[in-house]
């Protein structure tokens, strides 16, 4: 059962739209490899507006992530891509229908 989570909001630079798309994208290989990531997903949630949500069962898994590569790929881009530094918010999942 997850417990906790991350939501990431993601502002693209005017232009680079498409550009987060494709990294956001990509990152879902990265997040395939992280036995402690058994949720995430990657959001458009506007023209210009991204997002990633994803869920841990505990707070080693949520540490782990936000340790690894999706995590220093994003920061590692974000003066490019992003309008504004990534908004990272921890979390506590309250309930959660998940497959078995």
């Amino acid at each position: 059962m997850v417990k906790v989570a991350l939501f990431v909001r993601l502002e693209a630079k005017p232009g680079k739209e498409t550009d987060v798309a494709n990294f956001l994208k990509s990152a879902l290989a990265m997040a395939n490899q992280e036995a402690t990531t058994p949720v995430w997903f990657a959001l458009r949630l506007g023209p210009s507006t991204f997002g990633i949500f994803d869920a841990f069962a505990d707070e080693a898994g949520r540490k782990a992530h936000l340790a690894g590569p999706i995590a220093a790929a994003l920061m590692a881009n974000a003066d490019e891509l992003f309008a504004v530094p990534p908004q990272i918010d921890q979390v506590d999942v309250l309930a959660a229908k998940l497959p078995h």
